[in-house]
């Protein structure tokens, strides 16, 4: 589990490798839409039937749908220096890139003009998951990395990765919005990482909250939760906005 935050800070091939695709990918990540379950969330804040959000998600999908979450692990719109901490913006740093490898521009122009796995693509594929594949051959010697403009520090994507901590402030304010409302909804998450199950594990123990989960499969938090339901959130939420409420019962201390 820590070992992916020190293979970056470690070694700049891993960083090439990151970098390389994530600027490759980025224009088809953005161009990503807020689902259903995301407009039904934000549309219950929008009738006071959610006061707060936490999201784990760092793709501001939330965002564009009209809320506004604590991003627990960061998003990947900023990009932050490792040895000063300054924090810039995604854009910015796409625009940087760019300028340092030119070729690379061209090489996303022809993947997206159908010629995957050519040399003027830079060996670029794109898996069924939507991610980006690269020869080595080209990112391994073929591809320059940004340095913080402040002190010409490492950048990575401003996200908590395996082995990294979530900032204390806004663990801080999680911890405060879980404890103090009157119910928890756990939405399309399996909660395996220990920093949601504390926070769920807090609610209960703390303040006895009753919990709610809607996830397909098994959670880490199952035994917490007053009500499972087993379905996709793009089918419930919507459901749920149309009722107006759900009724959860609270556990018994």
């Amino acid at each position: 589990m820590r070992k992916l935050l020190k293979e970056f800070v470690r070694s700049a091939r891993v960083q090439r490798r990151y970098w390389a695709r994530s600027y490759t990918g980025w224009q088809r990540f953005v161009a990503a839409q807020p689902g259903s379950a995301h407009k039904a969330l934000a549309a219950l804040e929008a009738k006071d039937r959610v006061y707060g959000m936490i999201t784990q998600n760092v793709d501001r999908l939330h965002n564009r749908a009209g809320s506004n979450p604590i991003e627990l692990h960061g998003t990947v719109y900023s990009v932050i220096c490792l040895d000063c901490g300054s924090i810039t913006g995604r854009h910015l740093f796409q625009d940087r890139v760019k300028d340092l490898n030119p070729e690379w521009a061209l090489g996303i122009k022809s993947l997206e003009k159908c010629s995957p796995g050519s040399d003027a693509s830079f060996g670029m594929q794109q898996r069924p998951d939507g991610d980006i594949e690269i020869d080595e051959k080209f990112w391994e010697d073929n591809f320059s990395i940004p340095t913080c403009e402040q002190c010409g520090g490492v950048l990575k994507p401003n996200v908590v990765l395996f082995g990294d901590n979530v900032p204390k402030e806004r663990a801080d304010r999680a911890m405060e919005m879980v404890t103090g409302g009157d119910a928890l909804l756990v939405v399309g998450s399996s909660v395996m990482t220990m920093s949601v199950y504390r926070l769920l594990r807090a609610a209960k123990e703390k303040v006895n909250s009753p919990i709610a989960i809607v996830n397909i499969g098994p959670t880490r938090a199952d035994d917490l939760a007053s009500i499972k339901i087993e379905a996709r959130c793009g089918e419930i939420l919507p459901r749920l906005l149309a009722m107006g409420s759900l009724d959860v019962p609270r556990a018994s201390s």
